[in-house]
Order: structure tokens, then C-alpha cells, then sequence
């Protein structure tokens, strides 16, 4: 199998990794505090540990990480029928791992899908667990259904962090500066605890988080990618803390000023790259 064909079988496994992370995330905060949540994040986290890989893996064959998410399975109105889903999920993903670990002859990339195979067949156990965890214990969707400018303020603001999270890893897989794509996965790691922070707030307060993204940057362009980057942070920033001085909830404004301030942070490192330095960025 050519390189192309290579490319297409991985991208095909990201996007679903990418279905699977927002999925599971969505389930964790839908069902609050608790161990399940916890270990539903904690097999999130995995999940973006495989897309990571993967997206390097495409770029090393010469080709582009897709931003396209896979189809995700969300009905259901009980927690055990979620799990159910997740399980689906999971043994989907192990009948691909598999087809594709036989189609390709590349053992580099054969290696790595059996090693993200043998984490997938764990998630499915766990799901299995989870299935009945959640009939025994009554586990239960805590997210209510609040929509007032409170609620769509904050899911704004979680549509603004999905989307500068695909963007940052995007670029931080096409950027030729180590210096950059050090800077880009910092930033992208800090703008997922954003969007986490965000979505725990919303269903404290009665409310649904949406976890959707807007148009993606996809510049390839060191300095232009940059410029991108720099410009959504200085516009959000300004929007983060006009609301934050409108709410009357003192936990919510204390959440956007300190998202404020990071969005300045990221801003400044950003520029830094642009502007100067050892490690300045030319297009």
C-alpha cells in the first residue's frame, strides 16, 4: 500500500478518535463529579493521545491531519444506554484498528495502530463496567435545561475553545518551529481545561453544554498561522471580559477573567514568535 492510501486509512482512524473524545468528554460532564467521570475523562485523554499520535504519523508520511469529526452516538436518555453507545463505539474502532493493521505494510505504522488497539479493547471493558455501574448506582444526567444569555454566553465561549484547540494542534503539526509547536501544544492543552472549566459551570447552573466549533484556521504558513492565532486571541479576549463585568454570578466572572488573562498570555507568546527573538517566524 502506497503512502496516499496510508494517509487515508489514518486520517479515517483520527476522525474517528476525534468523535470519540467529544463524545466521552460530553457523557463526563453531562454525569457531574464522581469516579465514572473521572475515568471517562481519563479514557478522553487516551483517545487524544491516539488522534496526537496519528496526526504525527500523517504528517511524517507527507500528508495533512483531518478536521473532520467523525460520527458520534449520543441518544439515549439514560447514562446505561450511553455506555451502551461507548461500548458500540469501541468495538467499532477495534474492527477498524484490525482491517487496518492488515492493509498496511508498514511496520512503523503497523506498530503504532496495535498499540492504540490494545488501549480501545480496554475502553471497551470499561464501558462494559460502566453499563452496569450506572443501573446499580443510579447514575444519572445532571445537565438541565437552562437557556438564558447566562447559558449561551458560556457555550460561545466553549464553541470559541473547540475551535482554537483543533486550530492550535493543527498548526502545531504543520508548523516547521520547534520553538512554535512547543508553544502551540502549551496553549492547546490550556484551552482544553477552558473548555472543561466551561462546561462544568454550565451544568452547575441548570444548564446544557454544546460542544461545537466554528470555521478552523488551517494556514500552513508559519507566520501566517500565527498571525491567525494571535487574532483570535486578542478578539476573545476582549469578549471574555465585556462579559465577565455584565455577570452578577461572582464564580462565573472570576472564570472569564482568568480565561481573559490566559487568552492575553497566549496573545503575547504568540506575538513574541512573530515579532522577535531567536526563534522568530517567517513566513
Amino acid at each position: 500500500m502506497d503512502k496516499d492510501k496510508i494517509i487515508i486509512l489514518l486520517n479515517k482512524d483520527l476522525e474517528d478518535e476525534h468523535a470519540a473524545i467529544i463524545q466521552y468528554l460530553s457523557h463526563a460532564y453531562a454525569i457531574g463529579e464522581g469516579e465514572m467521570a473521572c475515568e471517562i475523562e481519563a479514557i478522553s485523554r487516551e483517545e487524544m493521545r491516539h488522534l496526537d499520535w496519528l496526526a504525527e504519523a500523517i504528517v511524517e508520511l507527507g500528508g495533512t491531519p483531518s478536521l473532520v469529526r467523525g460520527k458520534m452516538l449520543l441518544e439515549g436518555k439514560f447514562v446505561a444506554k450511553w455506555m451502551e453507545n461507548n461500548v458500540f463505539l469501541e468495538d467499532g474502532a477495534i474492527a477498524q484498528y484490525k482491517e487496518h493493521i492488515k492493509l498496511t505494510s508498514d511496520p512503523m505504522i503497523k506498530r503504532l495502530l496495535r498499540r492504540i488497539l490494545s488501549d480501545e479493547e480496554a475502553h471497551r471493558d470499561q464501558f462494559k463496567r460502566f453499563v452496569e455501574k450506572a443501573k446499580v448506582e443510579g447514575v444519572e444526567d445532571l445537565r438541565g435545561i437552562r437557556q438564558d444569555k447566562v447559558i449561551q454566553l458560556l457555550n460561545w465561549a466553549i464553541e470559541h475553545e473547540y475551535t482554537v484547540i483543533l486550530q492550535y494542534m493543527f498548526h502545531s503539526y504543520m508548523t516547521t518551529n520547534k520553538a512554535a509547536k512547543k508553544e502551540l501544544e502549551d496553549q492547546a492543552i490550556n484551552e482544553m481545561q477552558h473548555l472543561g472549566w466551561l462546561a462544568e459551570a454550565i451544568v452547575d447552573i441548570g444548564g446544557s453544554p454544546m460542544i461545537e466549533h466554528t470555521e478552523i484556521d488551517q494556514s500552513i504558513k508559519n507566520a501566517s498561522m500565527l498571525r491567525a492565532d494571535i487574532e483570535i486571541e486578542s478578539e476573545v479576549a476582549i469578549e471574555y471580559d465585556r462579559a465577565a463585568k455584565e455577570f452578577a454570578d461572582p464564580n462565573l466572572k472570576k472564570l472569564l477573567f482568568r480565561m481573559r488573562d490566559h487568552e492575553l498570555y497566549h496573545d503575547e507568546i504568540f506575538s513574541d514568535l512573530l515579532k522577535g527573538g531567536k526563534h522568530q517566524i517567517k513566513d
